[in-house]
């Protein structure tokens, strides 16, 4: 099984800029899609971007694209999530999560999105994120 681990959350400042980054072991991230999910207070955990098995693809919420940008080196086997222009509506916790590209398809599929949470087999335990002045 592949385990995750989020790191680089922490508070900043409205239209600053945040990197986050899971670390994964226990499985080659070659055979894996990742995507990042957000919770927002009071709000359903909705997928922010996604990386197939190679980066050859991804996708974004309507809600941060253009402004944030997913990245990953399975040769490191991390995984980063590169946050830009951040509004206090960014505020949330964000997990990574993990999908053997024998299980389902996600984030390559025909919907161009991130795909749901039961998409996904394996998370992180999340880092709290929070814009504020």
């Amino acid at each position: 099984q592949l385990q995750l681990v989020e790191s680089g959350g922490g508070l900043v400042q409205p239209g600053g800029s945040l990197r986050l980054s899971c670390a994964t072991s226990g499985g080659t991230l070659d055979y894996y899609h990742i995507g990042w999910f957000r919770q927002a207070p009071g709000k359903e955990r909705e997928g922010v971007a996604c990386t197939s098995t190679y980066g050859d693809r991804t996708n974004y919420a309507d809600s941060v694209k253009g402004r944030f940008t997913i990245s990953r080196d399975n040769a490191r086997n991390t995984v980063d999530l590169h946050m830009n222009s951040l509004s206090p509506e960014a505020t949330g916790v964000y997990s990574c999560a993990a999908v053997h590209l024998t299980a389902r398809v996600v984030c390559i599929n025909s919907t161009r999105s991130p795909g749901g949470a039961k998409d996904y087999d394996y998370w992180g335990q999340g880092t709290q994120d929070t814009v504020s002045s």
